[in-house]
C-alpha cells in the first residue's frame, strides 16, 4: 500500500513539473515567399505615398508654376515698355537740347553780326553828319576819321574817311600814305605804306569829288610793337591833310 501511494505522488509531481509541448503545422515555402512579397510591396507603397505627400506639400503644382511664369513674363514686358518709353523721352530731350544749343549759337552769331552792323551804322551816321559843313579846311581836303585796330600780333586794320569841302565842282586825285611808328628791339622805327616799289600802290590811290572811304590791312614785322599811325593825303607829292591815331 505504501508503495502504491508513493507511486502516485511521484506520478503527480512528474505530471506538474514537466514542460508543455506545442504542436505546430509547418507552412510550405512558396506560401511564405508570397506573404513576404506582399509585406514588402505594402511597405514600398506606403513609402511612395509618404514621399508624394511630402512633395505635394513642398513643391508647387504645375499649374501654379505656369501661372507664376506668365506673371513674370507680363512684368518683364511691362518693364521693357517702360524702359523704351523713357529712352524715347530721353532721346527727345537730348534732341531738343541740341536744337536749343544750335539756336543759341545762331542767336549769338546774329547778335554779334547786329553789333557789328550797329557799329557800322554809327560810323555811317557820323560820316553823313560830317558832310553837313561846307568848309573842310584851308586846302579843301581833310581826313574826317581814322580808326586803327590790331587784329593779329603783326597785323593792323585801318579805316579812314577823306572828304573834299567847298562846292565840290572839281575831282581830287592823289595818294594815301600811312606812316607807322613801331618799337623793335628796344628802338623806335618808322615804316611807310606803301613802299616806293610796292605792288600795292594802286590800293593807296585816291580819286573822288566829295568823299572816299579807304580801308585795308597792314602786315608788320614779327615782334614789332605799334606806337603811332599817321595817315597823310598827298597831291603831287605835297601833303594836303594828315591825321594821327594811337593804338
Amino acid at each position: 500500500m505504501f508503495n502504491s501511494l508513493k507511486y502516485k505522488l511521484w506520478r503527480r509531481r512528474l505530471s506538474v513539473s514537466s514542460a508543455r509541448m506545442a504542436i505546430t503545422t509547418q507552412r510550405p515555402w512558396p506560401l511564405r515567399a508570397v506573404f513576404l512579397a506582399v509585406v514588402v510591396g505594402a511597405g514600398g507603397a506606403i513609402a511612395m505615398w509618404t514621399y508624394d505627400l511630402g512633395r505635394g506639400w513642398t513643391a508647387p503644382k504645375a499649374g501654379d508654376a505656369r501661372r507664376q511664369l506668365a506673371e513674370y513674363q507680363e512684368q518683364v514686358e511691362m518693364l521693357t515698355e517702360e524702359r523704351d518709353r523713357f529712352s524715347t523721352t530721353v532721346n527727345s530731350a537730348e534732341s531738343q537740347l541740341n536744337i536749343e544749343r544750335s539756336a543759341q549759337k545762331q542767336l549769338a552769331a546774329q547778335v554779334k553780326a547786329l553789333e557789328l552792323e550797329n557799329t557800322r551804322l554809327k560810323e555811317d551816321l557820323a560820316f553823313f553828319e560830317s558832310l553837313l559843313p561846307n568848309g573842310t579846311g584851308p586846302q579843301g581836303v581833310a581826313i574826317r576819321r581814322l580808326k586803327i585796330d590790331l587784329i593779329a600780333p603783326n597785323q593792323l586794320r585801318y579805316r579812314l574817311l577823306i572828304m573834299q569841302g567847298g562846292k565840290g565842282d572839281q575831282d581830287f586825285s592823289g595818294n594815301l600814305q600811312l606812316v607807322v611808328t613801331t618799337l623793335q628791339g628796344g628802338k623806335n622805327a618808322m615804316m611807310n605804306f606803301p613802299e616806293g616799289n610796292s605792288n600795292e600802290l594802286d590800293k593807296f590811290k585816291l580819286g573822288f569829288r566829295h568823299y572816299q572811304r579807304v580801308e585795308g590791312i597792314l602786315t608788320l614785322p614779327d615782334g614789332a610793337t605799334v606806337r603811332l599811325v599817321q595817315a597823310r593825303v598827298l597831291e603831287k607829292g605835297q601833303i594836303r591833310a594828315q591825321q594821327s591815331a594811337n593804338l
